[in-house]
């Protein structure tokens, strides 16, 4: 009897759920968030229900959409060779954070001087592209952005994920926080 009731457990499926890589998300977000309002007690969320907009006449799809819209300017500036335009996206603000694979900078000043550091030239800058795109509003003025992109260039295809936390100013969206991450690509398959 034992020895049944052994191989019965040997033989139930494994549960399946999130990855704890994945569980990290939400925490990374919440944490860019809470530094945001230590570093300016104005970017804090002004409300944690996604649907209380302070914007009269504005729903979760329209802001959605302003945010993929962002994206969407960044990528026609960068395909121009504008990395001006491409910074446009970013928070003029010593509280703008990167991580990527050198580490973590600070300051929009910091973030220019890398892209341009990395990106000397147009053809160094290639063709980008952004899919799989999952936006996430944290709050009615704050969000989170999953997604992947795709650079297309002479020196051979480049591509990753990245992670975006956007904060709504009087401006509009901009980035507050951007971890990007390199992942190996098959040759001009975006987002895979």
């Amino acid at each position: 009897m034992m020895g049944k009731m052994a191989d019965q457990r040997k033989r139930r499926p494994q549960k399946s759920g999130p990855r704890p890589s994945l569980l990290l998300v939400p925490l990374l977000a919440a944490a860019v968030l809470a530094a945001a309002g230590a570093a300016n007690p104005r970017a804090a969320c002004r409300s944690r229900d996604p649907d209380a907009h302070p914007v009269p006449g504005r729903s979760v799809p329209d802001e959605a959409a302003a945010i993929r819209q962002v994206l969407d300017d960044q990528a026609r500036d960068w395909n121009r060779g504008s990395l001006d335009g491409f910074l446009e996206g970013y928070w003029k603000s010593e509280a703008t954070a990167f991580a990527g694979t050198q580490g973590i900078l600070r300051g929009w000043n910091a973030l220019e001087a890398r892209y341009r550091r990395s990106y000397p030239d147009r053809r160094a800058m290639g063709s980008l592209t952004f899919s799989d795109l999952e936006i996430t509003l944290l709050c009615s003025d704050a969000a989170l952005v999953l997604g992947h992109w795709h650079l297309e260039r002479e020196g051979g295809p480049l591509g990753g994920v990245f992670s975006l936390v956007l904060r709504r100013f009087p401006e509009g969206w901009r980035i507050i926080a951007d971890h990007t991450s390199s992942v190996a690509t098959p040759a001009g398959v975006p987002g895979q």
